[in-house]
C-alpha cells in the first residue's frame, strides 16, 4: 500500500539522508532502495528526489559528484556529510518521539487505560 503523500512529504528529506548513511548512492539506486526498503510504500519520483537533493546541497548536509558509469554517461552520486550525518540524528530523534506520541493517542494514551 502506498504511503499518504500527506504524511511522506515532511519526512522525506529524513529517509534521503537515511539511505546516504550507508554509502554514495546515485538518483535511481535511490528511489529502488526506498521502494524496496519501504516494501512498496514510497514511490519517490525524480521530479521530487532532484529539487529535494538540491536543497540538501545547500544546506550541506550532500555533496554531489560524478562518477563514470560502466555503460553510457556519467552518474551523479551523492555523499552524505558529517553536517548531514548530524542533522539525520536530529530528524531520527524528533520522528521517534512524534511517532511515539502518535502511537500513544491511538492506543488510548495513559490518561485512557483502564477506562
Amino acid at each position: 500500500m502506498e504511503a499518504d503523500k500527506s504524511l511522506v512529504s515532511g519526512s522525506m528529506a529524513m529517509l534521503v539522508l537515511k539511505l546516504l548513511e550507508d554509502g554514495d548512492k546515485y538518483g535511481y539506486q535511490m528511489t529502488s532502495e526506498l521502494k524496496e526498503r519501504s516494501e512498496d510504500a514510497f514511490h519517490l519520483k525524480a521530479g521530487t528526489l532532484y529539487p529535494l537533493l538540491h536543497s540538501l546541497e545547500e544546506r550541506g548536509w550532500v555533496t554531489a559528484y560524478e562518477r563514470e558509469a560502466s555503460a553510457g554517461k556519467p552518474r551523479r552520486y551523492y555523499h552524505l556529510t558529517e553536517q548531514g550525518r548530524a542533522a539525520l540524528g536530529e530528524k531520527e530523534a524528533a520522528w521517534r518521539s512524534y511517532a511515539a506520541a502518535v502511537r500513544r493517542v491511538l492506543e488510548g494514551g495513559a490518561c485512557c487505560a483502564g477506562t
